[in-house]
């Protein structure tokens, strides 16, 4: 498949700036998975639109401020990094996303906000790409990040971060740190809402992918095939295995939120005796869906509004059809809704 068959137009004013004035209060767009049938309602619809029984399963991944400005010993200019993740859990090493990753070379010295100095080092895996890998003298902690960094806003944002973003670009339900970008179908969900889907005897669980901008990046190649994504780590807990397997086995639809759970659950299916369950523990995936992806675990989606031929609207595509998330993406801009991020949101059953 071509990259530009998943593409669309899109008024650049649909593209969500800010979130919503009140967390919660955004539309929803609900699309028969098979049958392309689009209906109109808002996210306070959304218990009495999910089967009692479901199992709904969230990430919980917490966004670091992994946005960090260094100024560049030999020029004095400042440079933006992205921190994805560590090397290794000993290490002062970090797999980092830099804005004009061409003219920062191996060797060159950065100083941070603290005046930590932070070297880029050689890595043949990164020449060609935006990716650079820098070292430091010392481990980076979470607090480190709080002095220094800022929440990583998606490039599409087109403004600073302000002091509003540290809260409402992190799910109420966020719990593990180590995200460069936030799993923003979470974020239509309030407490209330929680609460709410638990009194309906909707049942859900937390898996853990860290989100690393590999997601984000475009698809460069023509055909969509020879794209490769960035590798992710995610974790599935005993108890939330236990659950998908129990829903799983007694035919109760599993309904994940976000592309980043799809992906989770997706990766961590194996085959048992002509079934597929998910294994727990803490594992890599660069899981890459497009349509003729064949589902094991989802049932059912909840997502935000996707880019034009990215990652993501080829796996919701994969999960209903190309032509039908097209056709329901032309609705919702005729109907303006609010796209990506802080926009609005799509429940596919």
């Amino acid at each position: 498949m071509k990259r530009t068959d998943f593409y669309f137009d899109l008024p650049p004013e649909l593209i969500a700036q800010y979130p919503s004035e009140r967390r919660g209060n955004d539309r929803l767009m609900v699309l028969g998975r098979k049958s392309g049938e689009v209906f109109h309602r808002a996210m306070i619809d959304l218990p009495n639109l999910i089967e009692s029984g479901t199992l709904m399963v969230f990430n919980n991944s917490r966004v670091r401020k992994a946005r960090v400005f260094g100024t560049k010993e030999s020029t004095g200019r400042e440079v933006e990094f992205i921190f994805l993740n560590k090397v290794d859990d000993e290490s002062c090493v970090w797999n980092t996303l830099v804005k004009g990753a061409k003219k920062q070379k191996p060797g060159m010295r950065y100083e941070f906000p603290d005046s930590s100095i932070g070297t880029i080092l050689e890595n043949p895996q990164n020449e060609g790409t935006e990716f650079r890998t820098v070292k430091f003298d010392f481990s980076l902690t979470e607090n480190w990040f709080e002095k220094n960094g800022h929440i990583p806003l998606p490039p599409y944002i087109r403004r600073a971060d302000d002091e509003a973003d540290g809260e409402r670009y992190q799910n109420v339900f966020a719990d593990n740190v180590g995200s460069a970008a936030c799993p923003t179908a979470g974020l239509h969900f309030t407490n209330e809402m929680l609460e709410t889907l638990e009194r309906k005897k909707i049942e859900r669980a937390f898996v853990t992918l860290h989100v690393g901008l590999g997601t984000f990046l475009p698809v460069r190649e023509e055909n969509i095939e020879d794209h490769k994504m960035h590798e992710e780590i995610f974790t599935v807990e005993s108890d939330a295995a236990r659950k998908i397997n129990l829903a799983k086995k007694e035919g109760r639809p599993i309904l994940a939120v976000g592309t980043t759970s799809v992906r989770t659950l997706e990766s961590a299916c194996v085959a048992d005796g002509g079934a597929w369950r998910v294994r727990e523990g803490t594992f890599a995936t660069s899981i890459f869906m497009y349509p003729g992806y064949k589902f094991k675990i989802v049932d059912q989606m909840f997502t935000n509004f996707h880019t034009p031929e990215s990652t993501l609207i080829m796996l919701v595509s994969a999960f209903s059809s190309r032509e039908n998330i097209l056709n329901a993406y032309e609705e919702a801009v005729r109907e303006k809704y609010r796209f990506f991020s802080y926009g609005d949101a799509m429940l596919i059953k």
